[in-house]
């Protein structure tokens, strides 16, 4: 009765293959925190927080993995190489498994744990991979887990807590004829590894009492390390010698080329057998040492930190390489913006309510990133600090000038207005040197609190002045001109009580230059700086479906598509919103789906909304992914979420889009991805029309891309002898061909002619491109 009790827990493999996204997508994930390092085939597998990268070692050569090649996102905890099986394991804080086979494009999704409904959501943690006898034994939260590494399928798993309870099992060890689990406060257990009835907790001895954060064999000898960071010496028969207490929190164990590896948050050492030392690194010119994890082989410590990638230090010297793959400075950007050929990025954070002390109570001091071509420069948020003398904190927008893209202005929500010059630093306007304010905020019982400069939207007219709003400020309008001069305007007849509005959000400007401002509780507010009148629509005026405005874009049309917190809505006539007199009417779009008529983007919270070169809507949602819409929104062209392409989460905070390429950035709250899209904005005229790439050579699967394109121009393309082989119309600035014959089958090898005319068939052009199979 007692082997039915746990026989139903047993997991029976689900295997599914992810989806490769390399064609049409890129990925630009942070590598800079490594939670887990393993070894094999003269390569080092590198797990950072949602992506990995290997290095060889010996062709120097750096390959990253990431949710472009169908990894999931979601936040790495362990990983391990089968050299045996060319096999790389990644466990997953939500007890997801992904497995990379050497030579394959398609990613194994193992996802018997994530889905197994008698395991509680937060007791599914892989925290480490032990490979035996062709068997992966799995730590997690809730057990001991075993796969089988040639047959790719689950076999048993062991719940070994106190009457067969679930306890939290950090490693395991194999040390014939047993098998060591230690776990984390539920003592040292053992069992005989060759025993067929592991599944019976009764087979599992508790050899030791208390918690155990790592378990390792070396030589002939057992080692375990406490919560007290002391490692120490035991025997099956519970015997136990202190070898070392560490001052710092032990973080892994690792044994490789028979050398214990233990790394602490602030040092790395081996030892051989006996615990006779070999090396250790515990201080690194040029780093502040902050590990996550570490091995030691090959006459090297691979040093797995926090912030700095991987470094290789050898046994011999003190001597640093860093390995680090090409990518922004962390994986939560906030806010993004691009230009032709760059992209700025901040990684500032607020709470839904805008509380800039999330989520740990403390403001955010973090650095930016910039790509630039296929680079990425990072300054640190010290950098930032040191260049402008004051607390560039909570960096919340980024506004490049479009008539100057070398000026970047970036919008701290407690410290003012930070302008970047050639990728330089060079100015926070605050109160020291600016008329911007700080905001005193009365206390309940008497005194003020300071509330800082708290800047948020901003946008660039067209004669260069840069429009930014200024939370709960009576004058919370501001205008800042091209030669440095601050106008700031009074909101107080739209917002009477400033100091009770959390955030003026985002700014977009209509045709007319009318000034239009989302607000977390106000609503929409507007300003003619023509007539210097407000208006605006809050409190159930207008058909807003919520006062809190999240985002804000005009349109080809100059319409206004508002998101908020609770849905989307279109001011068509935003010319009518100052008239005397009148209430300006937001309408919702309706849709019919399945003969339905409803609404779109019902309740949805919208977080961005841009347009593209062709009048389309890519609109970013806080828990459904993303949306691209027809220019009226009655279809929808695609639709991105984390089931369906390589966004890591449905959390998306921020979009951009490369006006020159179409290329379209997602800021998620788990890393950065962009999605290459066809919608350039038109040219004036044919001279820059050309394809890329081209020549298509042999192994490209992709699109060529034809751009330079003007508004609705027809294009052709024909094989040299003039036979039609693709016609279709641009709706912005570029068309995309797939290489084939209307779609029927890939043209040959050959020079392919593309005949080009503006929709008024007032200007022409050919260009040449050329297939080689």
């Amino acid at each position: 009765m007692k082997r039915l009790a746990v026989a139903f827990l047993l997991l029976f493999s689900f295997l599914a293959s992810a989806q490769n996204f390399e064609d049409r997508w890129s990925g630009f994930f942070s590598y800079v925190s490594v939670k887990d390092i393993s070894e094999g085939d003269n390569k080092v597998f590198v797990g950072a927080e949602n992506a990995v990268f290997t290095y060889d070692l010996s062709t120097k050569e750096i390959k990253t993995l990431s949710t472009v090649n169908g990894l999931s996102g979601d936040f790495i905890t362990t990983i391990h190489y089968s050299e045996t099986y060319k096999l790389l394991v990644i466990g997953y804080e939500n007890g997801l498994i992904e497995i990379a086979i050497d030579g394959e494009e398609n990613i194994l999704k193992v996802v018997d744990i994530l889905e197994k409904q008698t395991i509680p959501p937060n007791k599914k943690r892989i925290n480490n991979f032990n490979e035996y006898n062709d068997k992966l034994y799995i730590s997690t939260q809730y057990g001991i887990s075993v796969f089988d590494l040639a047959a790719l399928e689950f076999g048993d798993t062991y719940f070994i807590g106190d009457g067969g309870s679930q306890i939290n099992i950090t490693q395991t060890t194999v040390l014939e004829p047993y098998i060591f689990a230690a776990s984390v406060s539920d003592g040292m257990r053992m069992a005989m590894v060759a025993d067929d009835d592991l599944i019976d907790y009764q087979n599992w001895t508790t050899i030791l009492s208390g918690g155990f954060s790592a378990v390792e064999k070396l030589g002939t000898e057992l080692y375990a390390a406490n919560y007290s960071n002391t490692v120490f010496r035991f025997t099956p028969d519970g015997t136990t010698t202190n070898v070392q207490t560490f001052a710092s929190n032990i973080q892994k164990f690792r044994l490789a080329d028979d050398l214990l590896t233990i790394t602490t948050n602030k040092s790395i050492q081996s030892y051989s057998e006996g615990f006779v030392p070999e090396g250790s690194v515990s201080n690194v010119p040029g780093y502040d040492l902050d590990l996550l994890s570490g091995y030691a082989f090959g006459s090297n410590f691979y040093l797995g930190t926090a912030e700095d990638g991987l470094l290789i230090v050898p046994f011999t010297s003190n001597q640093p390489t860093q390995i680090l793959p090409n990518g922004p400075i962390r994986n939560r950007p906030f806010a993004i913006d691009a230009s032709p050929g760059q992209l700025w990025v901040s990684f500032g954070e607020v709470d839904v309510d805008f509380n800039p002390y999330f989520p740990d109570g403390l403001l955010s001091k973090r650095g930016i990133s910039h790509l630039k071509d296929t680079l990425w420069t990072n300054i640190p948020y010290k950098d930032l600090d040191a260049a402008v003398g004051g607390e560039p904190t909570d960096l919340l927008k980024v506004t490049i000038n479009p008539l100057n893209p070398e000026e970047v202005y970036m919008s701290s929500f407690q410290n003012g207005l930070l302008k970047i010059k050639d990728e330089k630093p060079t100015i926070l306007y605050d109160e020291s040197n600016s008329p911007l304010d700080r905001i005193l905020v009365p206390l309940p019982g008497g005194g003020t609190a300071d509330a800082g400069i708290r800047i948020f939207g901003s946008h660039f007219d067209p004669q260069g002045n840069l429009w930014f709003v200024q939370t709960k400020a009576d004058e919370g309008l501001i205008k800042l001109s091209p030669n440095g001069q601050f106008q700031k305007i009074d909101i107080t007849s739209v917002v009477a009580n400033p100091l009770k509005e959390l955030a003026l959000g985002k700014l977009a400007l209509s045709r007319e230059n009318n000034v239009f401002i989302g607000s977390n509780s106000n609503g929409l507010l507007g300003y003619n700086p023509r007539t210097e009148t407000f208006n605006k629509l809050s409190d159930g005026a207008g058909n807003l479906p919520s006062t809190s405005v999240r985002a804000l874009a005009f349109d080809a049309q100059n319409q206004l598509w508002i998101g908020t917190l609770q849905g989307l809505r279109i001011l068509y006539s935003p010319g009518g919103f100052f008239e005397a007199g009148e209430t300006p009417e937001t309408k919702p779009i309706i849709i019919v789906e399945n003969g339905v008529r409803q609404e779109l983007l019902f309740e949805q919270s919208i977080t961005d909304i841009e347009v593209d070169g062709s009048n389309n809507k890519w609109i970013a949602t806080a828990n459904s992914g993303v949306f691209y819409f027809s220019p009226n929104g009655q279809e929808t062209l695609l639709r991105f979420t984390k089931d369906n392409s390589p966004l890591p989460t449905n959390n998306v905070q921020d979009i951009a889009i490369d006006p020159f390429t179409g290329v379209v950035y997602f800021a998620t709250t788990q890393g950065l991805v962009a999605y290459r899209g066809t919608a350039t904005a038109p040219s004036d005229n044919l001279d820059n029309v050309h394809a890329f790439p081209n020549p298509v050579r042999p192994g490209y699967y992709g699109n060529v891309t034809i751009d330079g394109l003007t508004a609705r121009a027809n294009v052709k393309i024909t094989d040299i002898n003039g036979s039609l082989v693709f016609e279709e119309t641009s709706e912005g600035g570029s068309v995309l061909w797939d290489t084939t014959a209307f779609g029927k089958y890939k043209v040959r090898s050959g020079v392919y002619l593309v005949l080009v005319t503006t929709n008024d068939a007032t200007e022409t052009k050919v260009s040449k491109i050329m297939i080689i199979r």
